[in-house]
C-alpha cells in the first residue's frame, strides 16, 4: 500500500504561480510512476502530467505545456507540480496518483492508477 498526501493548493490570481507537493508513504521502496490529475466541478477527472520513476520521461496535457513542470525527488518520496502563468480554467481539485510497480511513464487514464491522494483545491481568479 502507498499513501499519498497533496499540499500546496490555494487561491491565486490569474498569471500567478503555485507549487503542489505530493508526499508518499508506505510501500515506497518499489518503483512507481506518478501522475497529476485534476477535476473541475461537473467535469471528469483529467490527466495533467506524468513522470517516470527515474524522472527522465515526462508527459503533459497540451494545455499546460510550457506552464507546468512535474518533478520528483525519490529520496524524499515527493513529487511536485510547479504551475506558472495560471489561468482561471486551471481551477480544479488536483490529485496525485501512483501506478506501479512501474519504471516507465504511467498512463494518462485515471482508472489505471493504483493509489490516489485526497486532492488539493486550486482556484485561479480572473
Amino acid at each position: 500500500q502507498v499513501q499519498l498526501v497533496e499540499s500546496g493548493g490555494g487561491l491565486v490570481q490569474a498569471g500567478g504561480s503555485l507549487r503542489l507537493s505530493c508526499a508518499a508513504s508506505g510501500r515506497t521502496s518499489s518503483p512507481y510512476a506518478m501522475g497529476w490529475f485534476r477535476q473541475a466541478p461537473g467535469k471528469e477527472r483529467e490527466f495533467v502530467a506524468a513522470i517516470s520513476w527515474s524522472g527522465d520521461t515526462i508527459a503533459y496535457k497540451d494545455s499546460v505545456k510550457g506552464r507546468f513542470t512535474i518533478s520528483r525527488v525519490n529520496a524524499n518520496n515527493t513529487v511536485y507540480l510547479q504551475m506558472n502563468s495560471l489561468k482561471p480554467e486551471d481551477t480544479a481539485v488536483y490529485f496525485c496518483a501512483a501506478d506501479g510497480p512501474r519504471f516507465g511513464l504511467g498512463p494518462r487514464v485515471p482508472s489505471e492508477y493504483d493509489y490516489w491522494g485526497q486532492g488539493t483545491q486550486v482556484t485561479v481568479s480572473s
